[in-house]
């Protein structure tokens, strides 16, 4: 099968991928570019899961004020090269990582990084919310497994939907980063600030 150049050119615009990829994904799909889409997509995902273990001790700090000074986010996210920490990809990512944090405020980057405290603390109200609701004993235990997934999925950045994007998680698009720039990314740690929020959780201004 004869693939057209353009019909390359366009693929490789399209996804970033090597011109070789796209020949590839092209033919395996008979020329269908949806199909030559999702074969690249799948085949840099697999090779952003390899990536995964990789030190990642480079990258940026940035700091996002939301429009109306009232939401600030400082995000940590780490790569394995100053060349890649300086690529638009990358801090295109960056940035998308902070409005995320803005707009949902996530209580960690993902759920072996929650608190002990706060689970046990949820857990310990759905299962009274079960109990009290006559659930049998023998299924509370499932509904509060359950309860607790969403709160997770609610809760941990990596687990959200992506603001641009609700059929994917932050995750799915860390992951989609991964391939595109071809080295291990991870977010690291942040900080989120709103107006009057010491104030609500202190009592009094500090």
């Amino acid at each position: 099968m004869t693939i057209d150049a353009q019909i390359v050119k366009d693929l490789r615009v399209r996804t970033g991928a090597g011109i070789m990829d796209c020949k590839e994904a092209l033919l395996e799909s008979d020329g269908n570019v949806e199909q030559a889409v999702d074969f690249l997509r799948k085949k840099g995902i697999a090779k952003a899961e390899k990536k995964a273990g990789r030190q990642a001790d480079q990258g940026v700090v940035l700091s996002y004020i939301h429009p109306g000074n009232r939401i600030g986010v400082l995000v940590e996210v780490n790569c394995e090269t100053d060349f890649v920490a300086k690529t638009d990809g990358f801090q295109g990512f960056v940035k998308d990582v902070a409005m995320q944090i803005a707009a949902t405020n996530p209580l960690s980057v993902s759920r072996t990084g929650m608190e002990s405290r706060v689970v046990d603390k949820e857990k310990e109200i759905f299962t009274e919310q079960a109990k009290e609701s006559g659930k049998p004993e023998n299924i509370v235990g499932k509904i509060v497994e359950g309860r607790l997934e969403k709160f997770y999925q609610e809760s941990c950045l990596l687990e959200q939907p992506f603001i641009k994007d609700g059929d994917k998680s932050v995750q799915d698009i860390l992951t989609e980063t991964i391939a595109t720039l071809g080295e291990n990314i991870s977010v690291a740690r942040f900080s989120r600030y709103e107006v009057g929020e010491a104030l609500s959780s202190n009592g009094k201004a500090d």
